[in-house]
């Protein structure tokens, strides 16, 4: 299962605690598509998953939109 999450236009700590809530409804397994554009955000959803125990499966720039995949480790 994949969801998408846009958090364009939130500043930090906005993307990384909505991404949270998020994660804490899926089953261990799935994937979270999250668009940022917040330039912290390549900070904060690495950290996130380092302190979760989430996994963060890809982080990439698409024009002005950060995109991280994040899979759900635990549920």
């Amino acid at each position: 299962m994949t969801e998408t999450l846009d958090v364009r236009g939130l500043q930090c700590p906005l993307p990384v605690l909505k991404a949270r809530k998020r994660m804490g409804s899926l089953a261990p397994g799935a994937l979270l598509t999250v668009l940022a554009t917040d330039p912290a955000a390549r900070i904060d959803f690495p950290h996130y998953c380092d302190t979760s125990g989430h996994e963060l499966v890809e982080q990439r720039e698409e024009g002005d939109t950060l995109v991280f995949v994040l899979r759900c480790v635990k549920g």
